[in-house]
């Protein structure tokens, strides 16, 4: 089968060939497996693969069984980290059906990672079109309650050269993975290292794109975190050190006793989709959403005196975790006594419950794909 283009509201359009794996998973094996999940450890069966080079475009669109990439040792991502990825969710509704939250929103950031990365731009429509497919092909994979199939879309340098200049070849994928319930038991306040000894990013940097020299970056930090009895690692700016921006992966909020909430600007840190979501929201319930910076001692004080009520860190994978304590080399505080808040909780059911289809979907952010 060959692989077809069309235009489509004068986008460009690839059919996926569809090649179903001739190995799949047994069912009795796929059931055992989704029965003990944790989060990125299992895979379904199939991948969506799509090539760029200069001289043919973007072609080659197909969904086949989940294998192994032949990377030549001289592949530019290996060497100049031209690479990109995205995460979102495929959810189960009651009815059986299958829900997937924003991914218009995933394939602009996608292209946003992209152009910042010198890298070839992929067609949002294809992005979504390899999401969709790879969704129906193993929808069985999908569990059900409140799991849900962690989609991984990702790019990768791979032109076989050595010199810096952007690559002419890519590779865009997707995988999936199926996840169970972040928290069991419901969502447990996390505690927070503040890092004085490194940052995360400048201005002028990739501090706003998903790519991967973000998060290995942060790892030493993160370390550090668990080292000092910590769940995660908050950053401050990179120029004076005061100003909080995000977590290892997350962005944070901060909820204050008049109802506000508040949240670091967008700049160096990652524009979230949850971040996005949950300022919508907080806004069509009357609460006011600032996007301002905060310091660190502020935060600090505003727990002293009660000013500051919640506190909470949001994100794909675990949509909202309330932040309970907060530790660094100047002393530790805690927030709202360590508990999880009724804001952060409130606002945590309501995207859940739009996710999974379970009340109405206001804003169009659900694209039902079976």
């Amino acid at each position: 089968m060959g692989v077809s283009f069309d235009k489509i509201d004068g986008s460009l359009w690839l059919n996926f060939d569809i090649q179903p794996s001739a190995t799949p998973t047994p069912d009795k094996e796929r059931d055992a497996k989704l029965e003990n999940l944790g989060f990125g450890r299992v895979f379904t069966d199939h991948m969506a693969i799509v090539r760029f080079d200069q001289a043919h475009g973007w072609h080659g669109a197909r969904i086949e069984a989940r294998s192994n990439f032949a990377l030549d040792p001289a592949h530019a991502v290996l060497h100049y980290a031209q690479e990109i990825f995205e995460g979102l969710k495929a959810y189960k509704r009651d009815d059986g059906g299958v829900n997937l939250f924003r991914p218009d929103a995933n394939a602009r950031r996608f292209r946003d990672s992209a152009d910042r990365m010198a890298m070839a731009q992929l067609p949002e429509q294809v992005f979504i079109e390899a999401i969709e497919q790879l969704v129906k092909i193993d929808r069985n994979w999908i569990p059900g309650g409140e799991g849900s199939l962690y989609l991984r879309p990702f790019m990768i340098a791979s032109e076989v050269f050595l010199g810096v200049k952007p690559s002419a070849e890519y590779i865009f994928s997707v995988i999936a993975s199926p996840v169970g319930s972040y928290f069991k038991g419901g969502p447990a306040p996390v505690s927070i290292w503040v890092s004085e000894t490194y940052t995360r990013a400048a201005v002028g940097g990739t501090g706003g794109v998903k790519c991967g020299g973000n998060y290995a970056a942060s790892l030493r930090a993160q370390a550090e975190a668990i080292e000092r009895g910590c769940d995660q690692v908050v950053f401050l700016d990179a120029l004076e050190r005061r100003y909080v921006e995000e977590l290892g992966g997350m962005n944070v909020f901060f909820v204050f006793d008049d109802g506000s909430l508040s949240t670091p600007p967008l700049g160096t840190i990652l524009p979230g989709i949850t971040r996005d979501s949950i300022i919508t929201l907080a806004r069509d319930a009357g609460r006011v959403v600032r996007e301002e910076p905060y310091t660190i001692d502020q935060w600090r004080a505003d727990a002293a005196s009660g000013k500051l009520k919640e506190a909470f860190a949001c994100g794909t994978a675990a949509v909202i975790s309330p932040i309970g304590k907060v530790c660094s080399n100047h002393g530790d505080f805690t927030i709202n006594g360590g508990q999880a808040g009724e804001v952060a909780m409130g606002l945590r059911k309501q995207l859940v419950d739009i996710q999974y289809g379970r009340t109405p979907d206001k804003h169009g952010w659900i694209k039902k794909v079976i």
